[in-house]
This record gives structure tokens, sequence and C-alpha cells, in this order.
């Protein structure tokens, strides 16, 4: 009888083990690499996120900015690394639409570990107070009535805030023209300025203006509205039936990303999102805790590829 139970005894060890594992993880510094400049939406939930788990962690948690292409140079990296479990890119909903765009050099869906979402917020249509426009009937109607003779601003070709107009307009059966800023500043300073007629903004950008009345709140963009401004309603209770686009973050890791470093990190997420105080900081970039499962995050970032190719071929929409 010692024979099967010297056979048993790898797996008993291996079961063993586990526990052990997940209780020593992590063992030595996590690093999140995030593919856009210091300063911006990406960098400010990258730093939260990492801010908090190093608390929780017990070890250190290193914020690496690798900018470049759109983003697409620092997810490259983070898809290519070494899946040890110390390694996660931050990724925005912008990582969607780079799938519809743009030839990739991996699979935005097989070549990852999705981990956790989490944030999540709509954009606000806004326009120049001066457009004889004060509701999406409004705007419309105003732009059949003279197709083309507005156009929209946005923050760059194939930026998320271009995707969601070109997606308005197609689905409303309008015919707006756009103008690319290099960047958010730029596409909304001359939105105020009249320079362009209307612009999807993020909340953390937008509300200021709006409170301010440079810039007039048309429509969020969320199946939801904005809890800090909940008489703005949404595109698809304003007509536009159907149009849900939200702004969001979340985590990735390079594929075969080892379970225990997933599911630790899913856990730790989950939970400093339900921290009041935590809540209260997203909220100041306009975003709300979003969490849940990696499944979840993986349908999600499934669903919305398939929505920016469907609208990549209806609209004809290209990028240089």
């Amino acid at each position: 009888m010692r024979f099967p139970v010297l056979l048993l005894l790898p797996v008993w060890a291996a079961c063993l083990s586990f526990p052990a594992a997940a209780q020593s993880y992590p063992a030595k510094a996590v690093r999140i690499i995030v593919p856009f400049a210091p300063g911006g939406g990406s960098d400010f939930i990258a730093r939260f996120t990492a801010q908090r788990l190093s608390g929780s962690f017990g070890s250190q948690v290193i914020v690496e900015n690798r900018p470049g292409a759109g983003g697409l140079l620092g997810i490259e990296a983070g898809v290519r690394a070494d899946p040890d479990g110390y390694t996660f890119t931050l990724i925005a909903s912008s990582y969607t639409v780079n799938a519809a765009l743009y030839p990739l050099k991996y699979d935005p869906v097989e070549d990852i570990t999705p981990v956790v979402q989490v944030s999540q917020g709509p954009l606000i249509l806004v326009v120049n107070p001066k457009l004889a426009a004060k509701t999406t009937a409004d705007l419309i109607a105003l732009a059949k009535a003279k197709p083309g003779s507005l156009n929209f601003a946005s923050a760059g070709q194939g930026s998320i805030t271009h995707m969601a107009c070109e997606l308005f307009a197609y689905r409303a059966g309008i015919k707006i023209s756009h103008i690319p800023y290099k960047g958010t500043g730029p596409a909304l300073t001359d939105t105020i300025a009249g320079q362009t007629d209307l612009f999807c903004a993020t909340g953390s950008v937008a509300l200021p203006h709006i409170k301010a009345g440079r810039l007039r709140a048309i429509a969020v963009t969320t199946a939801n509205r904005l809890p800090a401004e909940p008489n703005v309603p949404t595109l698809s209770e304003s007509g536009v039936k159907g149009y849900d686009v939200p702004i969001w973050h979340g985590l990735i890791a390079p594929k075969g990303m080892p379970k225990v470093a997933v599911d630790k990190m899913n856990a730790e997420v989950n939970k400093l999102l339900k921290v009041k105080d935590a809540a209260d900081q997203l909220q100041t970039d306009g975003v709300s805790p979003k969490g849940g499962t990696p499944a979840a995050f993986r349908e999600q970032i499934r669903k919305e590829i398939d929505l920016w190719k469907k609208t990549v071929a209806a609209t004809g929409v290209k990028v240089e």
C-alpha cells in the first residue's frame, strides 16, 4: 500500500501550498503600468489604487508611466510582461476603441487576464451656451435642418471623446463635422469660446464649467444619470435609444497570471472601493467605484470591442 500513498504525496503537497501561497502573496513590490503620461485621469486612478493597496498588501505597489502611441506602447509592455503575479496594467475605456481602430500586436481579449474594473462614469455631451439647443431633441433638429453645419471637438482622433460623438451622430441620424485636438484642454477651451459647437467631456472636466454657465449640459452618455447633475438626462431617455457609453478604468494582467495573484488583487480592490472616503475621492474625478469579478470585466471589454467595431464599420471612421 505504500506505492499509492507515495503517488498521492505530491497532490497533498500541492493542496497544502495554495493557502501558503495566498498568505504570502505578494512577497515583493507589485507594479502597475499606466500607458499614459503622469497627471491625467488614468494616472490619478492608478495612484489612487496603488496608495491604498500598498497599505493592505503590506508591500509597495509602484506606478510606472509608459506613455506613447495613444497608450498602445504601455499596454503592449504590460501584455508581454512575465505573468509572475507582479505586473498589472491599468487600462481605460480607450482600450476597447483601439481594438476597433488599430492593427494590434496582441489579442485584446485572449492575450490578457482581466482582474477588476475599478471605476465607471459618464461623458457629458456639452454645447456652447450660444448654440440654439437646450435638449438632445433641439440639437438633433438643428443638425438635421443644416446637415454638416455643426461640429464637435474631441481630444484626438480615435479617442473615446471622438468615438462617443460619432456613435451619437450615427444613432441620431445626423451629420456633424469632427474637429480633433491634441488633448482635452484645447478641445474644451474652443468649445467654451464657441469655436466648436459640442464636446463629449468627462465629468471632472465639464462640471465646473457647467456650473459656471460657460457650457450647457445636454445629456450624459451612460444608461444612468450622473448623481452630481441629476437633472441632466441620459441620451437614451432623450430619444437616442439604447445609447450607453461609459468611461472606465480597470486592471488587467498578462495571460497566464497565477490565480492567487488575480484573486488577491480583485478582492483587495473590491474591498477598498467600498470605503466611503475612497468613493468620495473618485467622485472628484467624475467617476464612481465599480468593482466586480474578472469574468464581468472580461465581458465588458468584449462587449465594447464589438460595439466599436460595428460603429467603425457603419460610420467609416478612419484614423491617420
